[in-house]
């Protein structure tokens, strides 16, 4: 990211400045070919994400509200936005991805005595396409974030080494 500009992660419209951890998830189901050794890749696994942060300040509690609104976590959140879930999920923009259609599965709020002014929160979540144009449309926003650091100049000053043969 560049150097000195604190990029939120984005969850649905809920940014989160102080995230401490990213986690991306995933793969390809198998399954072995009948009579032999060999195993096959049958389809994508679905893509998961956890995302740890810190809520600090005098907004804290509006946004733990705010993603628990998009986690659905009492009945009558779930009737008022249900039909809206079923046309789109919910976006997560970070630094890392971009990742459309996804669905908020467990929340965890931590509060201690140590930070009676923040609250820790872990969030997990799971792509659940709608339809095929928002798993391209998706794929191709993954794709220009990817394309995109690259004219970015990174916080990092580390150069990789040369190779070196023996002592």
């Amino acid at each position: 990211m560049p150097a000195g500009i604190n990029v939120p992660v984005l969850i649905g419209l809920v940014p989160l400045f102080t995230a401490t951890n990213l986690v991306l998830t995933e793969g390809y189901k198998t399954a072995q070919l009948a009579g032999s050794r060999l195993t096959q890749l049958v389809t994508p696994t679905e893509r998961g994400m956890t995302i740890d942060a810190t809520l600090v300040g005098s907004t804290r509690l509006v946004i733990k509200k705010g993603l628990e609104a998009m986690a659905l976590t009492s009945r009558a959140l779930a009737a008022a936005t249900a039909p809206l879930m079923a046309l789109a999920g919910i976006p997560v923009v970070s630094g890392m991805v971009i990742s459309l259609d996804m669905q908020i599965t467990q929340l965890k709020f931590t509060q201690s005595n140590k930070q009676r002014d923040a609250i820790d929160v872990s969030i997990t979540l799971v792509q659940v396409p709608r339809s095929s144009i928002t798993a391209i449309v998706g794929e191709a926003l993954d794709l220009a974030l990817a394309l995109g650091t690259l004219a970015i100049p990174t916080v990092s000053d580390m150069v990789p080494l040369k190779r070196q043969f023996g002592g």
